[in-house]
């Protein structure tokens, strides 16, 4: 049950106490969106101080604010910040392009990959090691990007193409094809050439190890800007979760929500595949999570889903580390294992399940 449902009795939004009910469930969403961000604060400290190396935590706070050069300090400045940055960027990503897909393809079942999105950054990557012979995680994102990027585009060229408009059930069919092309190229390359797929393999399976803070600025404009597009674009997506006619009698422009929508979703999920690799169920599940606290409001589900997201994909991480010691879990098969039975236990309650 959401907020909204627990604020407002029956008929209540109608009386003269609206305004008050109104005021009383803005303020505990206001709420728990703090207790979100201390939650996301929180796992953020968790994720700096516990690693495959055991750090005390009196040694780990004292080095964060006040770095000495000591091997405690370099490990927490070198490796643990960046990670911890780059899964919030990722989770970020990944969260609020899920909540996007769902509220432009008013499709509960959709995540980032639908438009194409994951599997074009696998793609660049299948390019970038098969052909050009790149090695590293810094070299792949440019790669991934421009695959994820030139995916897109064509998801929406085919969805746009004849006379009619690029509709959310258009795009999900360009996608689907898209989609099964792309992954018979990758199966194809990488079947024909065994070293590609030894390094793809390892990538495909989402992780943020071994990332630095060069991944981090390279990640971070692109999730910036998709962030902005994505906030802003909440009154219009409230708008047309009522119909397209509806909504062009709001005056919402229907094409120009989708497009900036999609490029929304481009931005954000593409920049999180390629910096981190394909990362499952965190774009899936969180909208969910989101709806089922704050309700359909977009302007609330997209600010949860931009918090609960990171919250998830950290505490996802820690997990692998704590569980793998002395090596670790990649967070990609975290997440699989904590987001699927979540998602079915979500998926059971019907009204979850309606947009």
């Amino acid at each position: 049950m959401s907020v909204e449902t627990r604020a407002a009795p029956t008929g209540a939004e109608d009386g003269p106490a609206a305004p008050r009910v109104r005021r009383s469930a803005a303020a505990l969403r206001g709420l728990g969106l703090l207790v979100t961000l201390a939650a996301l604060l929180l796992v953020g400290l968790l994720s700096v101080w516990v690693g495959t190396r055991g750090i005390p935590f009196t040694s780990t706070w004292s080095v964060l604010w006040e770095p000495d050069g000591s091997q405690a300090s370099v490990i927490i400045h070198e490796y643990r910040i960046p990670r911890t940055l780059l899964a919030l960027l990722v989770g970020m990503g990944l969260g609020l392009s899920g909540a996007l897909m769902q509220s432009l393809t008013r499709n509960p079942l959709a995540d980032p990959g639908l438009l194409g999105v994951s599997l074009g950054a696998s793609t660049g990557v299948v390019v970038a090691i098969a052909f050009f012979g790149v090695a590293t995680a810094l070299g792949y994102v440019w790669f991934a990007f421009l695959g994820a990027a030139a995916a897109s585009v064509l998801v929406y060229v085919l969805g746009a193409s004849g006379r009619t408009l690029a509709t959310p059930d258009r795009l999900v069919v360009a996608g689907a094809a898209v989609t099964a092309v792309l992954m018979a190229f990758n199966s194809a390359v990488l079947l024909l050439n065994p070293r590609a797929f030894d390094q793809f393999r390892f990538w495909t399976v989402g992780s943020l190890a071994g990332r630095d803070m060069d991944m981090v600025l390279v990640a971070l404009p692109f999730v910036a800007v998709g962030l902005l597009l994505a906030l802003g674009l909440a009154p219009s997506l409230n708008a047309l979760a009522m119909g397209d006619q509806m909504g062009r009698a709001l005056g919402v422009n229907v094409g120009r929500t989708r497009v900036l929508g999609a490029v929304a979703v481009m931005l954000l999920c593409g920049a999180a595949t390629a910096a981190a690799g394909p990362i499952g169920f965190v774009g899936l599940v969180v909208p969910h999570i989101a709806r089922f606290v704050v309700g359909p409001d977009q302007r609330w589900m997209l600010a949860y889903s931009m918090l609960l997201a990171p919250v998830l994909l950290i505490g996802a991480d820690v997990l692998g580390r704590v569980l793998g010691s002395p090596g670790e879990i990649q967070v990609g098969i975290v997440t699989a294992f904590l987001g699927a039975p979540l998602f079915i236990a979500l998926c059971r309650r019907r009204k979850l399940v309606m947009l």
